[in-house]
């Protein structure tokens, strides 16, 4: 199966972006690496036509409080989408393991108790150059694939919930 590189950004054209509102949820652990996604997905955001005044920036202590806050901001019921943005590096132990895992799950379970899409923007790397090389090194910037993923997934449920049956940009 073929996949595509969404840091290849190619510019979407929304045609009501400023209406959205997003939250971005992101640890401040590894912040050399989630301070770049977090950057990027801002950009591609604001590239988009996305208010500023209409992202709202959370930060958390670790990758494992992504799930408190996203879950958290769901609720609310203010965001059209939601990015958590993290970054976990495999140690010594199976810490890794479990704190990867259960932010999947939790990310996960934010979609599927929620109506709002969350989007999984978790970096979960053997090293520290390999995040570095997928948060604006030599692999692109996730953070960037984060903010075009919740583009679409606004654009997804907004077609959804119009019933207009064709799914993706420019279909009226």
């Amino acid at each position: 199966m073929a996949t595509v590189n969404l840091s290849d950004y190619k510019p979407l054209n929304i045609t009501n972006a400023d209406e959205f509102s997003i939250g971005i949820v992101f640890s401040e652990w590894n912040d050399f690496v989630t301070y770049n996604l977090r950057d990027a997905a801002l950009e591609i955001l604001e590239k988009e036509g996305v208010k500023r005044e209409n992202i709202r920036l959370f930060e958390v202590p670790g990758a494992f409080e992504l799930n408190y806050a996203a879950m958290q901001l769901c609720k609310e019921r203010k965001y059209d989408a939601v990015i958590a943005i993290g970054c976990v590096i495999r140690g010594e132990t199976p810490h890794f393991d479990y704190v990867c895992s259960a932010v999947a799950q939790g990310i996960k379970d934010c979609n599927i108790l929620t109506d709002t899409p969350t989007i999984f923007c978790l970096l979960t790397d053997d090293n520290k150059e390999q995040s570095i090389a997928r948060s604006g090194g030599n692999l692109g910037n996730k953070g960037v694939e984060a903010a075009v993923t919740a583009l679409r997934m606004i654009d997804f449920k907004k077609n959804l919930s119009d019933k207009k049956g064709n799914i993706g940009f420019g279909h009226s």
